[in-house]
């Protein structure tokens, strides 16, 4: 038999097991709607694409298994290999991005009057439509467009150049868009990261004798580090996804030399039907993914730099 002692000793026991039953409950309610929503938009996809490239489909005819055969045929298709290598150069873009961004959100960071509107200004462009962006820019780059007719009447230019038509520069011209329509979204969590940064560490670092530069360098850049593996991730992630800008402008061309991973995957899904090796090659792009992931984790979480 349980003594009276042993019995009180009991119920509070039970009453806190009850309680924390009660608050997990109560989370994983809150919790819910999100898992719901990742669950139907993140991991079902994730699921039924992999389980679709073991699978030839055309949506016409039902699914035929297939087994490995797409990943066997991954290696002699001379398209991934070009779209993969044009997917690795948009990387370029990530350093430059995150370089300027940073430049930028530190001269808006300013107590100046007006600067609110200019910090908006920045930003514009990250609101604006892709298709929108990327049809303003494909006008500009037209060999009679308004960048031809600047650089000529400024004698950078000895004829009109088509930017978008040469094989050579097409990607970079493409690559320049993504630029100009990220700086803004980069340079306001930068800009977040800068203003969450205690003013004490810089001013005890002036009064040791430290040169603006070396503040910069020694003391602002280690604090933002945060800021910049958020946003160098984000950033590797939108370049190696990158569609709207090639699918608005230049359609994968000229001679394929704008034809990236995510293009090739619609191309292949959408207009072959060949939603199997579509899924194939999203396996392959989403492995390029989640290492470039992983090594900017690696680079700016366990290296970076520190304040001596």
């Amino acid at each position: 038999m349980v003594s009276a002692r042993g019995q009180r000793a009991v119920r509070p026991r039970s009453r806190l097991r009850r309680r924390q039953w009660r608050a997990a409950a109560a989370a994983y309610l809150f919790l819910a709607p999100a898992l719901i929503l990742l669950g139907v938009f993140t991991f079902y996809p994730v699921v039924f694409g992999t389980a679709l490239s073991l699978y030839d489909y055309d949506v016409i005819s039902p699914p035929r298994f297939a087994g490995t055969a797409h990943f066997r045929a991954l290696w002699g298709d001379r398209f991934l290999w070009l779209a993969l290598g044009n997917s690795l150069k948009f990387l370029l873009v990530v350093p430059v991005l995150q370089a300027l961004s940073i430049g930028l959100a530190v001269a808006v960071n300013v107590p100046l009057r007006g600067i609110t509107w200019f910090r908006a200004a920045y930003y514009l462009p990250v609101v604006t439509s892709m298709v929108v962006a990327g049809l303003m820019w494909r006008w500009l780059y037209e060999q009679d467009g308004l960048l031809n007719f600047l650089l000529t009447r400024a004698g950078l230019l000895e004829r009109p150049f088509a930017w978008l038509g040469h094989p050579d520069l097409a990607l970079y011209a493409v690559m320049f868009v993504t630029l100009w329509k990220g700086l803004g979204y980069y340079m306001v969590i930068y800009l977040a990261g800068l203003q969450g940064i205690p003013p004490e560490f810089e001013d005890a670092a002036l009064v040791d004798g430290a040169s603006r530069w070396q503040v910069f360098r020694l003391v602002t850049l280690p604090l933002l580090r945060p800021s910049i593996l958020l946003a160098s991730t984000i950033s590797a992630i939108a370049a190696l996804k990158v569609f709207e800008e090639v699918y608005v402008m230049t359609g994968g061309g000229p001679m394929f030399r704008t034809y990236t991973m995510f293009f090739y995957i619609f191309d292949k899904g959408f207009q072959q039907l060949d939603l199997g090796y579509a899924a194939a090659l999203a396996m392959v792009l989403a492995v390029a993914v989640l290492a470039f992931s992983a090594l900017n984790f690696r680079l700016f979480r366990e290296g970076g730099w520190t304040y001596h």
